[in-house]
């Protein structure tokens, strides 16, 4: 899953990124308002967390420049800004969720995969399919009851096609679940954790589709 991170603290924007890099998620990092506003129209992204209180365009005006481009991703906002009428004004603008700063760091992945599961139209915290089970929170999975360790690439990859089988995602919309901007891309990476989940979870659950890319099919 790929996130943007919209905060000009140098501190809490590089506590958040080591955060959010160690839980699998590729991290676009930018800290003004402009920056973010230019991200969006650029790159797709499974969220938003988005502070308020940013330079050269505040965070409110790119939630509604985002909403008025009609683009869906969830926003998360994270902000210091505690007043009961700039939460409502956030929440009425079209952020999907808020959580004030100073925030617990466990309570703010929470929210985060609670808004990806939304996003992707569930309620359940844990994907069961063909005798995988994954579970978000923990990154633990299993295969027929027996847990299986999965890398943090390799679970990047899985996710998003285990999230919504028969959906078919091109190898470049996976190097964007995997790849933030400042990271390298290996010409074959997709195909190498591909083969290694095969390897560990079953040939038959993540198909290629010739031309297009690959899916987990419906059962």
């Amino acid at each position: 899953m790929r996130i943007l991170l919209v905060e000009d603290d140098p501190m809490i924007g590089e506590q958040l990124l080591d955060l959010l890099r160690a839980e699998g998620y590729a991290v676009d990092w930018v800290r003004d308002g402009e920056m973010a506003d230019t991200a969006l129209q650029g790159q797709n992204y499974d969220l938003v967390l988005l502070d308020l209180g940013l330079p050269r365009l505040d965070g409110m005006a790119v939630l509604k420049a985002l909403r008025a481009r009609k683009q869906r991703m969830p926003v998360l906002i994270a902000t210091a800004r505690d007043a009961l009428e700039q939460r409502v004004m956030g929440l009425d603008a079209g952020a999907d969720d808020y959580v004030l700063k100073p925030f617990e760091l466990d309570e703010l992945l929470a929210r985060i995969r609670a808004l990806l599961r939304r996003a992707q139209g569930r309620a359940e915290p844990v994907y069961e399919h063909m005798g995988v089970t994954i579970n978000p929170a923990t990154h633990e999975a299993t295969v027929n009851g027996q847990p299986v360790n999965l890398s943090a690439r390799e679970w990047a990859v899985l996710e998003p096609l285990i999230a919504r089988p028969g959906l078919v995602l091109s190898r470049q919309q996976l190097e964007e679940k995997l790849y933030g901007w400042k990271d390298e891309i290996s010409s074959n990476a997709v195909e190498v954790y591909v083969h290694g989940l095969r390897k560990k979870l079953g040939a038959a659950l993540i198909q290629n589709v010739r031309g297009l890319g690959y899916m987990v099919p419906k059962q």
